[in-house]
């Protein structure tokens, strides 16, 4: 019985995803970041789950990828999409209904590739320690950070993160890294001391930092400082 736990709590990662979406489409952001938030703890506790408990499987993993499809690959296309469409109609104000439009559905691509990264980490073993490339939630955050911006019209930048010439390049950036071979360090900390943790210690100090000053607009800021350390000094080695 207790081998369906964390399966439970990966189910309701997808209720969750499958929920923002909904909500996303109907011009309701903030409820839907919440329902972000809930998905990226139930997406952490299954796995806390499966290991206090001892139990994993192959069934599980596959269902975790399945969950991860939607709450971190789908629903950050759908939030560019729904940007890209308020961007090319009308303000943040008076959004219409989302239908389709060609001009929008390049936002997907981060969607298509947000599969083809959870396919080829379910099948790579050097991603046990470090990743290889952007996780998935990593890009949701990034998506979601954006989301909120324009919700809120953060510092006046809601008609600047609906705009093509912000969406479309983090677009291509985003599916890009997710299939890149780029090595990313992971939040799992080495013990409780500064020796192993550096990097993740300082990155934890900046984003309290810029969530002090910034408040819900430094999300996708607090990625942007992530992708550069790994990019200019990434993790020295990733297990094979």
């Amino acid at each position: 019985m207790k081998k369906w736990i964390p399966n439970a709590i990966t189910l309701l990662n997808l209720f969750c995803g499958c929920a923002a979406v909904i909500l996303i489409l109907d011009q309701q952001f903030i409820p839907a970041f919440w329902f972000l938030f809930a998905a990226g703890w139930f997406d952490f506790a299954d796995g806390l789950a499966a290991r206090l408990l001892r139990v994993s499987s192959e069934h599980g993993k596959e269902l975790d990828s399945l969950a991860d499809m939607v709450s971190f690959g789908m629903v950050p296309g759908i939030i560019y999409y729904a940007l890209l469409f308020n961007g090319q109609n009308v303000g943040p104000a008076s959004a219409p209904p989302i239908t389709f439009s060609w001009l929008a559905a390049p936002a997907l691509l981060v969607t298509l590739f947000s599969a083809l990264r959870l396919a080829k980490f379910n099948l790579d073993t050097r991603q046990t320690e470090n990743f290889v490339g952007v996780a998935t939630p990593t890009s949701t955050v990034f998506a979601t950070g954006l989301m909120l911006i324009y919700a809120q019209d953060s510092f006046g930048w809601a008609e600047l993160v609906s705009s093509p010439l912000v969406i479309y390049p983090s677009v291509l950036l985003f599916s890009y890294l997710l299939v890149s071979e780029h090595p990313m360090f992971s939040f799992k900390l080495k013990g409780l001391g500064w020796q192993g943790n550096e990097t993740r210690i300082i990155f934890a100090v900046l984003a309290v930092v810029l969530l002090i000053i910034l408040r819900a607009a430094a999300f996708p800021f607090i990625v942007g400082v992530y992708l550069l350390i790994n990019l200019l000094a990434p993790p020295k080695s990733t297990p094979s």
